[in-house]
């Protein structure tokens, strides 16, 4: 079971109308109503379950620029400025706090990639990203037995609470007069003309101009039945809490044998910092030439699986009539099971370098399923073949820090206005158009 998530009452009934349509309620789905909302625009956010009840909830909660794609760091650049002002445009709790995040450096290999990365992505940008050791690094993890090389260390980042953010944007959207609804599967869209009329959902019609679809890892599922080919797969990642704890370090780290981030109870996450299992699906082979250079660029640290979802996603239909019930209403919420074994090592071992986490009590387990895509990079896109359809989705983990800038930016594509940073690099068409497929090394 995933973790307790804060609630979110519905709107009242649903519209006959809306200028657009937001399809999922996690922290891309609600960050683009609120973005909407705040122009004035009609929209109504459609969540086949509960606000974050997926992938927006179970993440590690940080919110980074340090390490990204190079892409990707305009965007997140205006997703932090958002992050600072979010709790007092919400009217709520996000949890986000300015804390500083670390990337151990283990080896003079690993000083080596992350030093690259300082100049050749952080440096341009002029982030505050550096190398650290010494003293400096002593104090930002007190209590530390374990002597690394350095640090990769970015004071303005920071972190939020997944089970609180999302939830508190969707209220702040519905504040501003978003229509927000839960357990409101959208079964289909309509056209007329050749572009977007309507949304057929479990509840009724709504017709509108134009559609986002913020959907996760159901995303690939939606967008086929529409004919909209999205290369995009599943990533399982296992997560652990533990009760509050006195005394552990308040900036959060990751090294190859763990990953850690205090949560604002005191309590702190705690991952496997090196690990991802990719359960095999059709799918894998389907896009098995378009995610290769990911499958190199990733060797070690991507593990296959064989397991139950192989044959869930095989006999999952991939079209459906519209006034029936659909996948989407049968699976409210993707609950995967957790692989214990994978956080609680990385605590065994984060208990080795910190002896303050010997006695943490773990409270929880979960998983989650984060949607990837072949260069590791969102689609944040209009779609060609169906003018008035947006996509959303592929934030290959990096979707909770990135979400609110992803949110204003797929309002400005909606609305034509100009965008927030260029928004080529985020082209859906980029798998199709002959562009190469390339990851950023220094990530």
């Amino acid at each position: 079971m995933g973790p307790q998530v804060d609630i979110v009452e519905n709107s009242d009934k649903l519209p006959a109308t809306s200028d657009v349509v937001v399809i999922g309620g996690g922290i891309v789905g609600t960050s683009t109503t609120l973005a909407l909302a705040r122009r004035g625009i009609s929209v109504t956010l459609c969540e086949k379950g509960h606000i974050a009840g997926e992938q927006s909830s179970r993440n590690w909660g940080w919110v980074r620029k340090m390490g990204r794609d190079r892409r990707e760091v305009p965007l997140v650049i205006s997703a932090l400025r958002l992050w600072e002002g979010m709790n007092e445009l919400v009217g709520g709790e996000t949890g986000f706090r300015r804390t500083g995040i670390l990337y151990a450096c283990e080896t003079d290999e690993a000083l080596a990639v992350r030093e690259t990365w300082a100049d050749e992505v952080a440096r341009p940008y002029q982030l505050d990203s550096r190398l650290i050791s010494g003293k400096e690094l002593e104090e930002l993890t007190p209590g530390m037995t374990r002597k690394l090389k350095g640090a990769l260390y970015t004071k303005s980042d920071g972190r939020a609470e997944p089970q609180k953010a999302a939830p508190a944007i969707a209220r702040g959207a519905r504040a501003m007069g978003a229509t927000v609804l839960q357990q409101c599967a959208v079964r289909g869209v309509e056209t007329t003309g050749g572009r977007v009329s309507g949304v057929v959902t479990e509840k009724g019609r709504i017709a509108c101009n134009a559609v986002v679809l913020a959907g996760g890892a159901w995303s690939r599922l939606f967008s086929g039945s529409l004919g909209i080919t999205l290369p995009q797969l599943k990533v399982l990642s296992s997560v652990l809490r533990t009760a509050p704890l006195d005394g552990g370090p308040e900036t959060a780290m990751w090294t190859s044998r763990y990953a850690y981030r205090k949560r604002l109870d005191g309590g702190y996450n705690i991952a496997d910092g090196n690990s991802n299992i990719h359960p095999l699906v059709p799918d894998t082979f389907a896009f098995f030439a378009k995610f290769l250079p990911a499958l190199k660029h990733e060797w070690g640290a991507i593990q296959l699986r064989l397991d139950d979802r192989f044959m869930t996603e095989l006999r999952m239909p991939k079209k459906w009539d519209l006034d029936k019930a659909t996948p989407f209403e049968q699976t409210r919420t993707l609950d995967p099971t957790p692989i214990k074994k994978l956080p609680d090592t990385a605590l065994g071992r984060l208990a080795e370098d910190f002896p303050v986490f010997k006695g943490a009590k773990v409270e929880q387990h979960w998983a989650g399923l984060i949607d990837v895509t072949p260069d590791a990079v969102p689609v944040i896109s209009p779609v060609d073949s169906l003018p008035g359809f947006f996509i959303g989705t592929g934030f290959s983990g990096h979707g909770f820090g990135i979400g609110p800038g992803a949110g204003a930016l797929l309002a400005d594509l909606v609305t034509g206005a100009t965008p927030l940073v260029d928004p080529s690099d985020f082209r859906l068409s980029r798998f199709f158009d002959g562009s190469k497929i390339w990851l950023d090394a220094g990530v």
